[in-house]
C-alpha cells in the first residue's frame, strides 16, 4: 500500500514562510520607529533642558572658588548627565533588533526603562502617572518586542486623553494562572462595544491619524496581538465610553527550579 511522506519538505512553503517572517520583522520595525517618532518632540526638548542645566551649573562652579558651591554644581551636572544617559540607554535598548532572543527579565523593570522614555512626553500632555507594582514577576522575554508593545499601548492612551488625564500601570504576578500581569489603565474616551471585538484587527483602527500623524493605520495593536501570542501569552482589553479603557498583557512567569534532594 502505498504512504505519503507528510513532513515531505516544500521548497516554495519554506520560501514563502521566510518571506512572510521577514515582513513580519520589518512591520515590527517600522511600527517601533513610528513610536519613537511619536516621542521624539518630548525627548528632544528634554535634552534640550538637561544640557541647559549642565551648562548652566559648569558656569557656576567655573565662576566660583568656594567648595560647597562647586561641590553643589558639580553634583547638579552628574544628575543630570545621568538622566541623560539612562534616556539614551532606553533609547538603544529600544531600537536595537534582537531578533527573537528572549531571557528571563523582571517586568517591574521593563515597565520602567519604558518610562524613562515616556514620562515628560506624558506631562506635556498633562497626564498623571500611578504605578502600582505588587511585586517583581519574571518571565522570559524579548525585552524589545515587549517594550514596543507597552510604547503603543502608552501611547494610545496618551491620545485618548486630548485633554489630559491619568494613566495607571500595575505589574504583579498570578501564581495561580502562572502569568505576570502587565495592565496599562487610562481615563480616555473609551471604545464602543460594537468595536471592541475588531480592535486586533489587522487594518481595523478606532481612531484617525493626529496632528504628529501618529495613529490611524490599525496595525499597532494587531502587532501587540501577534508579539504577546508569540510569547505563549494573551491580551485582553476591558473599556467604557467616557470611563477609559484597561490593556492587560499576560506573560507565562519563569518557573522557579525544583529543588535538589
Amino acid at each position: 500500500m502505498a504512504t505519503v511522506d507528510l513532513q515531505t519538505h516544500d521548497p516554495e512553503t519554506e520560501q514563502l514562510r521566510r518571506q512572510l517572517e521577514a515582513m513580519r520583522q520589518q512591520l515590527m520595525q517600522a511600527q517601533k520607529m513610528s513610536s519613537v517618532g511619536a516621542l521624539a518632540s518630548s525627548i528632544t526638548h528634554e535634552f534640550n533642558n538637561i544640557l541647559t542645566t549642565i551648562i548652566n551649573y559648569a558656569k557656576m562652579g567655573l565662576r566660583h572658588q568656594d567648595a560647597a558651591t562647586r561641590d553643589k554644581a558639580f553634583n547638579k551636572i552628574l544628575d543630570a548627565s545621568q538622566r541623560a544617559a539612562k534616556i539614551t540607554t532606553g533609547m538603544l535598548s529600544y531600537a536595537r533588533n534582537k531578533g527573537d532572543r528572549r531571557e528571563p527579565f523582571d517586568l517591574v523593570q521593563l515597565v520602567q526603562d519604558v518610562l524613562v522614555l515616556v514620562e515628560k512626553d506624558l506631562q506635556k500632555h498633562r497626564i498623571s502617572l500611578e504605578v502600582d507594582f505588587a511585586d517583581h514577576p519574571v518571565a522570559e522575554v524579548n525585552t524589545s518586542q515587549i517594550q514596543q508593545v507597552l510604547l503603543n499601548l502608552i501611547i494610545n492612551a496618551r491620545q485618548a486623553m486630548k485633554a489630559g488625564g491619568r494613566l495607571k500601570i500595575v505589574v504583579r504576578s498570578n501564581p495561580e494562572t502562572g502569568f505576570g500581569e502587565i495592565s496599562v489603565q487610562d481615563s480616555g474616551c473609551g471604545i464602543p462595544a460594537e468595536k471592541l471585538p475588531h480592535i486586533f484587527d489587522p487594518f481595523f483602527s478606532t481612531k484617525t491619524a493626529d496632528a504628529d500623524g501618529q495613529g490611524g493605520t490599525g496595525l499597532g495593536l494587531a502587532l501587540c496581538r501577534d508579539i504577546i501570542e508569540n510569547h505563549k501569552g494573551r491580551i485582553r482589553v476591558e473599556s467604557l465610553v467616557g470611563r477609559g479603557t484597561t490593556f492587560t498583557l499576560k506573560l507565562p512567569l519563569v518557573r522557579e527550579p525544583a529543588a535538589v534532594g
